[in-house]
Formats: structure tokens, C-alpha cells, sequence
């Protein structure tokens, strides 16, 4: 695969650009192998730079946020990391808006600080704001969808769009931009004015909440699959006896059945080797087609 023109481009612009870089240290799993190519864009304009000539030249690639809900073996083509440079957050009276690469727990905070309600539920979520509303990340009954109000977006041509929420298609865990090529550049969110005391006591009742029910203290991808229509997949799971279940160094977390965790040393095929047999074994003894909640990039 030829990338020359790539970096040719990342050079212009004095990016990031790694040939056959790891990419294990930036999944929260802690897993994956080469890419080959890596690109960290550090605007705007270098990013749809490097996404037209993907695009152009059909040249795969792959957008990375950080790595939080993400299952990677390898992957042959390009690797585009929205990060920290496309990551600043701009407050406006309620409104908030969120490069796609800022970190969602940072924003949950700062918007804490000047007394803003609306994101203490996902405080704690260790992904980027443009990967929480790729998956419409949620927890303890609150969902990115509650609070977006649009998002400004490249699309397959190349041309930068805004898009409102009621055309997210924003449901359980997904939206419109797991369908289509486009690429989220920022987010931009409605919160509401509340007592600054009362919105980070429930942050921290949140997180002591994650830290006494998840296996914070192991590297995973957090809730291993989507909770089925009438069930909760971690009830179904610990039913058919598969809390503590290993494969290698991949395990069903012995403190919450919802995660599989990597134990030590745990391989792309390790954690696959244990999805399988929980979604086997589940359909077997309660009829039930368990759909994996990460992405596996395979």
C-alpha cells in the first residue's frame, strides 16, 4: 500500500506520522497490533488533507479516538488518530461546544466547575466526545443524545457540514455516523445551569459507583456487549456460570460478568476466544443472540 502521499502531507504540516506503529498502548484494552500507517492530524486542514487522499486513492483507514470501546488485531491501512489537538472545549452561556478529541471526563468536569448540570451520568467514561457520540455512549440512564444539540462534521465529499441531532439517528448505542463516512469534528451540547455542589456530589457518587461495581483496576474496553431487548447481558451471563470464564489471558470479570478483562498479557484472540463461547453458551441455554457492544477491528 502506498502511503507517500500521506506522509508527503503530514510533513507539509509537521503531523505525527509513524509507519508500522503499535497501536496496543492507545486501546484502553491494552491490545493491538501494527497499523500501517499512523497519523495524528493537528488541524482541520490536515485532516481532511490525509482523509481525501484516503478516499481518493482507496487507501483504508480507520478513526481512532481513544481507544476506549475499541478491539483492534491489526490493521493494514491508515490509522487516524483525533486527538488532543482537535480536542478544545468553548463554553457559551448553556452551551458547550467539544472538539471530537477532547476527553468526555474532562468536559463532564469542566462543566462541573461553572455550575453546568447535564453530563453527571457520564462522568467517568474514559472515551473522546466524538467517539461518546459515535456509540451514543450512556450510563445510569443518561445518553450523549439528551444533550447534543448539532455537530460539525466532514463529509464523504470533503466538505465540512453542520448536522442537528434529529438527524443523528441517535438510538441504543448508535447513530448515523457508524453507517456513513463522515468524520465528527466537534460536538455541541445543551446543558443547564445548576448548584455547582450539588452537580460534582453526584459526579462522585458516580464514580464511587463505577469503582464499586466495574473492574476499573483491569484494562477492558468497558461493557462487553449490548444489553439485550428485555434482559440485562450481564444477568444472562452470570446465569449460565461464565463469571470468571479465561481464555489465555482474557477473563469474564469475576467482579462484574458484563466486562471481559484483560487479566495479563491477554491476545486479540484470547478476548475473541471468550466472546465466542459466552455468545454460544448463552444462546444455548437461554435463546438469546448477545451483539457485542466494542468495535472489533479486525
Amino acid at each position: 500500500m502506498n502511503f507517500d502521499s500521506i506522509i508527503q502531507v503530514c510533513k507539509e504540516y509537521g503531523c505525527v506520522c509513524e509507519r508500522n506503529f503499535i497501536l496496543a498502548p492507545l486501546t484502553t484494552m491494552g491490545i493491538g497490533g501494527e497499523c500501517g500507517l499512523f497519523v495524528e492530524p493537528d488541524s482541520e486542514d490536515s485532516l481532511r488533507e490525509v482523509l481525501d487522499i484516503c478516499r481518493r486513492e482507496g487507501i483504508p483507514y480507520f478513526l481512532l479516538g481513544k481507544g476506549s470501546n475499541l478491539l483492534i488485531n491489526r490493521f493494514d491501512g491508515v490509522v487516524i488518530k483525533i486527538g488532543g489537538n482537535l480536542g478544545a472545549f468553548v463554553f457559551d452561556g448553556e452551551r458547550v461546544t467539544a472538539g471530537a478529541g477532547g476527553s468526555l471526563a474532562v468536559l463532564c468536569a469542566e462543566a462541573a466547575n461553572k455550575g453546568l448540570s447535564g453530563m453527571e451520568c457520564l462522568y467517568g467514561i474514559p472515551g473522546s466526545v466524538g467517539g461518546a457520540l459515535y456509540m451514543n455512549a450512556g450510563a445510569y440512564g443518561s445518553e450523549m443524545k439528551d444533550i447534543v444539540k448539532s455537530a460539525r462534521c466532514i463529509n464523504e465529499h470533503g466538505g465540512i457540514v453542520e448536522i442537528d441531532a434529529e438527524d443523528m439517528g441517535l438510538s441504543y448505542r448508535h447513530s448515523v455516523f457508524s453507517e456513513n463516512k463522515y468524520c465528527i469534528l466537534s460536538v455541541t451540547m445543551e446543558l443547564k445551569r445548576g448548584e455547582e455542589s450539588e452537580i460534582k456530589a453526584k459526579m462522585k457518587e458516580i464514580a464511587a459507583k463505577r469503582r464499586d461495581k466495574q473492574p476499573l483496576e483491569y484494562p477492558s474496553c468497558g461493557s462487553t456487549f449490548k444489553r439485550p431487548e428485555g434482559y440485562f447481558a450481564a444477568a444472562l451471563i452470570e446465569e449460565c456460570g461464565l463469571k470468571g470464564f479465561t481464555v489465555g489471558g482474557a477473563q469474564v470479570s469475576e467482579k462484574h460478568s458484563g466486562f471481559v478483562i484483560n487479566k495479563g498479557g491477554a491476545t486479540f484472540e484470547d478476548v475473541m476466544g471468550v466472546v465466542d463461547h459466552v455468545k454460544s453458551v448463552v444462546r444455548e441455554q437461554k435463546g438469546v443472540e448477545l451483539e457485542c457492544e466494542m468495535l472489533i477491528l479486525e
